[in-house]
Parts: structure tokens; C-alpha cells; sequence
């Protein structure tokens, strides 16, 4: 089932648009607490067309990013603390657990957790809506979770630019051929680290 493709086919489709900044800046946001496609597949497009805006380009998705990353941090927070008296007492206790281990160890390895939340933000594995949301969740200070989110997803970007400029469509093309695979790879991983963390706890 090619559901990565069909969705990139139509990230390609907004980046020819005429208004393709504004479409760029929708799939920002929404990347950053709910879409499961990655703005990249836009930017490398619209950076290709116009390689002298690359870097403006890249400026505006993270700005739109960081605006996502707030809505996911809040949805996080009240979506926890409004489901949390829904479920069963065991489900309960083992969240609450969890959640209180990780303040625990936000308090105790502060600087160790950001530099966690700012690689979370730089690598594309884990979709960046799980970290915004976890973040929310557990409660990390605002001010570091937006600057960890904001160095983390500004190097992705403006390296996305940079490899533009120095490769030109041969970027693009990989990006295309294999978007499937990174796509339920991104997935695959993300099932296994939650197997491994309940498993673990």
C-alpha cells in the first residue's frame, strides 16, 4: 500500500501551486502536532524551483514549525490531564508512572533531556508530533522545549537548503525514490521503541 506516496504526490502538487508559501506554512504547522508527512517533501520542490529564496523558505517552515510545536506541547498537556481520569485504575497507574519517571529524570538530567528533545527535533525518524505532544505531556519547561525544537528543526531545514544548492535535483530524485520506505520505516521504529519502552517499564 503506497499510502507515503500518494501522500507526497500531493505535497508535490502544493509546491508547484501559485501559493505554495502558504501551503508550505499549513503543512508546517500541522506536521508539528498531527500531519504525518514531513514539510521537507515541499521544501525540496519549491527550494529546487527558486534556489536563491532556499533559505527563505526554510526560515518560514520552521517559523510555522515552532507555531505547530506549541499547539502539540498544549494538546499534549490538556489531552493528558483530560483522558487521564477516563481510563481503568491499572492503565492509569502505569502512565502516571511513567510520566512521573520522566519529570523525575527531566529534573534530575535536565541538560541530558535537552539534548534529547533538540535530537528528537533534528532527526526524521520519530515524526516531531510525538515530541511535542510527549513534551506536553510531561510538563517540559516552555522556553527550552521551544529553543530545543527550534535549533533540532532549524538544522534540518537549512541543511535541507544547503543540499539543495550543492546537489540540485539529485537530493530531490533520492527524497522521491524512496519516500515509501523511509515513511513505514518512521513508523516501523516509532512501533518498536513504544513496545520497548512498556516492555522496559
Amino acid at each position: 500500500m503506497r499510502l507515503f506516496g500518494a501522500l507526497y504526490a500531493r505535497a508535490l502538487v502544493w509546491a508547484r501551486a501559485p501559493r505554495a508559501v502558504y501551503y508550505l506554512c499549513t503543512l508546517s504547522f500541522a506536521e508539528a502536532f498531527i500531519f504525518p508527512i514531513m514539510p521537507e517533501v515541499m521544501l525540496a520542490p519549491m527550494m529546487l524551483g527558486k534556489r536563491h529564496r532556499a533559505f527563505f523558505y526554510a526560515n518560514m517552515s520552521l517559523l510555522f514549525s515552532l507555531l505547530g510545536s506549541l499547539v502539540g506541547y498544549a494538546l499534549g498537556h490538556w489531552a493528558y490531564e483530560a483522558v487521564r481520569p477516563l481510563l481503568g485504575a491499572h492503565v492509569q497507574q502505569v502512565i502516571t508512572t511513567w510520566v512521573d519517571n520522566l519529570r523525575t529524570d527531566m529534573i534530575q538530567r535536565s541538560l541530558a533531556m535537552l539534548g534529547a528533545l533538540m535530537l528528537a527535533a533534528l532527526q526524521p525518524v520519530i515524526p516531531m508530533k510525538f515530541v511535542t505532544w510527549a513534551a506536553g505531556i510531561v510538563g517540559v519547561p516552555l522556553l527550552p522545549f521551544m529553543s530545543c525544537m527550534a535549533v533540532g528543526r532549524g538544522k534540518r531545514v537549512w541543511l535541507l537548503a544547503l543540499l539543495v544548492w550543492l546537489f540540485g535535483e539529485r537530493a530531490e530524485r533520492l527524497l522521491h525514490q524512496h519516500v515509501e520506505w523511509i515513511g513505514w520505516a518512521a513508523l516501523a521504529a516509532l512501533s518498536l521503541l513504544l513496545v520497548w519502552w512498556i516492555w522496559l517499564r
